[in-house]
């Protein structure tokens, strides 16, 4: 939604919903109303409502009259309506899914007390209020299952809306865009020159889909431009719920929490900050270097830019209530963020990447935050095996997805899921680079001295076994063989192995 508004905005806002037709989809005018129930519903309908007729967000008024449009007052006060022994912005948002930000407003017009409700339009799928969709025909409210020309046409509109194009705040004069939004850094992340003038950076910013021009001279900030460049993404109701967390915890469980912090600008103005912020809060390996002794993070900085610029970029930003997180433990580091995989977990080296959020993905790319389409996860398992680390897991625990990294660990204290994972990765490495996967590029991977070939043996006799790789070919000599991922030569694959 927008950034914190005054009651002047939401007065001449209420003035100028006033001034549209009668059979509007997206706009409810209610006296008294309270009916949790009914509201609810209301959000479900106008949500939906507001996608089909491309609107960025609905409206329900209390105090002004339907069919005049006076307005006459209301003693509707929303933070006062319970549910149960529930609030009533508690209760609708745990009874509406997906959630989307909504949010009640109060503000005095003509003299008389009016309050206002913003509903952020549906995304990626129809609204549902207590198990039921709905959807506006004219001015009345129904079920959406009862409209199938509506709700096709519903889901069609899904298909070409994306998050980045939707609206964060709107009716904005340049200037309050430029308050809101880190602009200089725009323009640094590109080597280009900051124009001169406020013209000159809302053309370059409209170019890129940043901000819109909109009705009256004003100015819209898109989902695009400010989860990059806001300065507070807290100013923008709809994103708070997508700044990044950072959790430390004390040992390897969840317990004792020993830090948190939320880094709260853009995803690219930021994105330095948060980098350094966790790799500020990683435990640290002691090397020799040169005869003297040095403190090294856990992980390679290369392997934590990566997997947070992943996170970031692949999410799903329609699940509301949840945001990219970090979270360091004594033994590994876990990045999750909401949305599952586009691709599946065991085809991330060599499948060609899909990305839900490819105006983002494209940026942060040119801003040089994240790698080359397709590569992040290659440099990703390349590093872990340099430093000779665990093999990363990549998991999805409900509708997220996580990657575990986990801290160095000689061969024998390893788990035999953890080996067969490491060989299996370490084959789709050596495939998708076209160099074969051998005994002795796995005794390399794990440090296995030469004299000790056997148990490198051992080690791809355990992933066979698993189905994690097969032979190229079971014809040659033990000596030469060479493996691949099992899907590189299996009809059938295999789930679990990643």
């Amino acid at each position: 939604m927008s950034p914190d508004r005054s009651t002047e905005y939401f007065a001449s806002l209420v003035r100028e919903l006033r001034t549209l037709p009668r059979e509007t989809e997206w706009v409810e005018f209610k006296a008294n109303n309270s009916n949790p129930l009914e509201i609810g519903e209301y959000i479900s309908a106008l949500a939906n409502a507001a996608a089909l007729l491309d609107k960025p967000r609905a409206y329900v008024l209390w105090g002004v009259e339907d069919g005049t449009r006076n307005v006459v007052g209301t003693i509707f006060e929303p933070t006062t309506v319970k549910q149960g022994n529930e609030n009533l912005e508690n209760w609708l948002t745990r009874l509406l899914q997906p959630q989307i930000p909504f949010r009640f407003h109060a503000c005095e017009v003509d003299g008389a007390r009016v309050v206002l409700l913003e509903i952020d339009r549906a995304l990626h799928q129809p609204v549902r209020f207590s198990g039921e969709e709905y959807i506006r025909v004219g001015s009345y409210k129904k079920k959406l299952k009862d409209h199938p020309e509506k709700e096709r046409a519903l889901w069609q509109c899904f298909t070409v809306t994306a998050f980045e194009d939707g609206m964060a705040a709107q009716r904005l004069s340049g200037d309050e865009v430029l308050q809101l939004l880190a602009f200089p850094s725009y323009f640094d992340l590109l080597h280009t020159p900051l124009p001169s003038d406020q013209t000159g950076i809302l053309a370059a910013f409209a170019a890129d889909g940043l901000v819109q021009r909109a009705e009256g001279g004003s100015w819209s900030i898109t989902n695009l431009g400010a989860i990059l460049f806001a300065k507070d993404l807290s100013k923008f109701d709809g994103l708070r719920r997508k700044i990044v967390r950072i959790v430390q915890y004390a040992g390897k469980g969840r317990i004792l929490t020993t830090k948190e912090q939320s880094v709260v600008s853009g995803y690219a103005v930021g994105f330095e900050a948060l980098i350094q912020s966790v790799i500020a809060v990683l435990p640290t390996n002691e090397v020799i270097e040169q005869a003297l002794r040095k403190s090294v993070p856990m992980f390679p900085p290369l392997v934590v830019r990566e997997v947070v610029a992943n996170a970031l970029i692949h999410q799903d930003f329609s699940i509301s209530g949840a945001g990219p997180m970090a979270e360091v433990f004594d033994d590994r580091m876990e990045v999750t963020n909401p949305g599952r995989p586009l691709v599946p977990t065991d085809r991330l080296l060599d499948q060609p990447p899909r990305s839900r959020n490819e105006k983002l993905a494209s940026l942060m790319r040119r801003f040089g935050i994240c790698e080359e389409r397709g590569s992040g996860i290659d440099k990703v398992v390349f590093q872990i095996e340099l430093f000779q680390l665990p093999a990363p897991l990549f998991e999805v625990p409900g509708e997220s997805m996580r990657v575990v990294l986990f801290g160095h660990r000689v061969l024998k204290d390893m788990e035999k899921a953890d080996r067969v994972r490491a060989c299996y990765l370490h084959a789709c490495l050596r495939y998708v680079t076209r160099q074969p996967m051998t005994n002795t590029s796995l005794r390399e991977r794990f440090g296995i001295d030469e004299k000790n070939a056997a148990l490198a043996s051992r080690l791809l006799n355990e992933a066979i076994e698993a189905g994690a790789i097969l032979v190229r070919d079971p014809e040659a000599g033990t000596r030469n063989r060479t493996y691949l991922p099992f899907w590189a030569g299996a009809s059938t694959a295999k789930e679990g192995i990643a």
